[in-house]
């Protein structure tokens, strides 16, 4: 990865709302978010030469349609080369940029779509998306039997990670707030009432200690982004945002076999992104989290380095991390605001990341932002990724 160092970058941006809308097709969704990127970059859309879809859940009807090439007929894309769909679940986002970036360092292609759409809050029923969080990524032979499931694992994490540090539930709480008063100022956001540390509180148990409004909230949605070489960026937009680190870790599939739960593999993951970047985390204007449970966004938050071990509760809690804040976190209000779109949830988080560098966030833009740190993470947590992108190349 390190020869990707300011070689490519992100020069378009393209996302609908995110909610339930049963009266919109998948494909609506996955138009219009790839329109608004095309646009967005400058191009013709017949520049476009590789399309990443990435992996529908909802239906896997739909989801053939995107590995055969279907959204390359819907675009009216006429030079496309290749159509290769790309999932791994929540690090979908990661592995897209990636996949993206060598292609275009290899001279593969030139100008990379890459897309989601998902339709989790519509296009299942109610048991359908609690069945798809309690086999998706879960052992068959040794967990699924025992009842285990994704607000399962939250809680076990939770859990540990409490006893560890002494932090408290007004702590864990605070995170969804941060991520709420982001989500009022973002226009495609699911939620966007104000919300507070004892409304969380008060709601009800979930999977001990982990409460209802510290869940995601399954979605309808979509976004996308286009992948150039460095070089051209810099003729189609005024702020191309470069990829200028990248680290990503496998620790486990079974979540037994993890050895630290509250931990994973973040911290190597985040040093080798940096050390490519040549930044520190002292560096980072904005921290775009992968926040599926608010537990994961405080582990990312310190093993990335932001602050020291057990001490991220209190640095939600002060408002470090909301508008206005030491260090903005997770700008577009997370899954548990925003909304959980499958595998696009982490790619709305990084599209959020490129929005704020290209300056584009309207209301909730963080003023003079020009480094992100951006995680992700897949399945029960079983990988670890860490990007680093700026505005310019230090």
């Amino acid at each position: 990865m390190n020869k990707l160092r300011g070689k490519v970058a992100v020069v378009g941006i393209g996302e609908v709302p995110t909610g339930r809308y049963p009266e919109l097709d998948c494909m609506d969704y996955l138009v219009e978010s790839s329109y608004q990127a095309v646009q967005d970059a400058g191009i013709d859309k017949d520049e476009i030469d590789f399309v990443i879809p990435c992996g529908t859940v909802y239906f896997q009807g739909f989801n053939s349609d995107l590995i055969t090439s279907r959204i390359v007929e819907e675009l009216g894309l006429k030079r496309v080369r290749n159509n290769a769909q790309v999932f791994s679940g929540g690090a979908t986002s990661a592995t897209m940029l990636k996949i993206a970036g060598s292609l275009i360092y290899a001279g593969e292609a030139k100008n990379v779509l890459c897309v989601h759409a998902d339709k989790l809050g519509t296009g299942l029923t109610g048991q359908e998306g609690i069945d798809l969080f309690a086999y998706a990524g879960i052992h068959r032979e040794w967990e699924v039997p025992f009842g285990q499931h994704y607000s399962a694992i939250a809680g076990l994490s939770l859990t540990r990670y409490m006893h560890e540090t002494g932090t408290t539930d007004e702590h864990i709480a605070a995170v969804q707030v941060s991520n709420r008063k982001w989500a009022e100022l973002n226009p495609n956001a699911m939620f966007r009432k104000p919300l507070t540390i004892e409304e969380v509180l008060k709601s009800k148990m979930l999977s001990t200690p982990l409460r209802a409004k510290q869940s995601n909230m399954l979605a309808d949605g979509g976004s996308a982004f286009i992948v150039t070489e460095a070089q051209r960026a810099k003729d189609l937009t005024e702020k191309p945002v470069y990829l200028l680190g990248a680290g990503s870790r496998v620790t486990h599939y079974s979540l037994s076999q993890e050895k630290d739960i509250t931990r994973f593999g973040y911290a190597d993951a985040a040093r080798e992104a940096f050390q490519q970047a040549q930044l520190s985390p002292g560096d980072i204007d904005i921290a775009e989290l992968y926040d599926s449970y608010p537990i994961y966004e405080l582990i990312a938050l310190e093993e990335l380095g932001f602050v020291e071990r057990g001490e991220g509760g209190q640095f939600f809690l002060d408002g470090n991390t909301c508008p206005g804040g030491k260090l903005p976190v997770t700008t577009n209000g997370g899954m548990s605001s925003q909304g959980h779109t499958g595998g696009g949830g982490g790619v709305a988080i990084l599209v959020e990341a490129i929005r704020q560098l290209m300056g584009k966030a309207s209301q909730r833009q963080v003023k003079g932002a020009r480094f992100a740190a951006v995680s992700a993470t897949g399945g029960t947590y079983m990988d670890a990724h860490v990007e680093i992108l700026g505005t310019e190349i230090p």
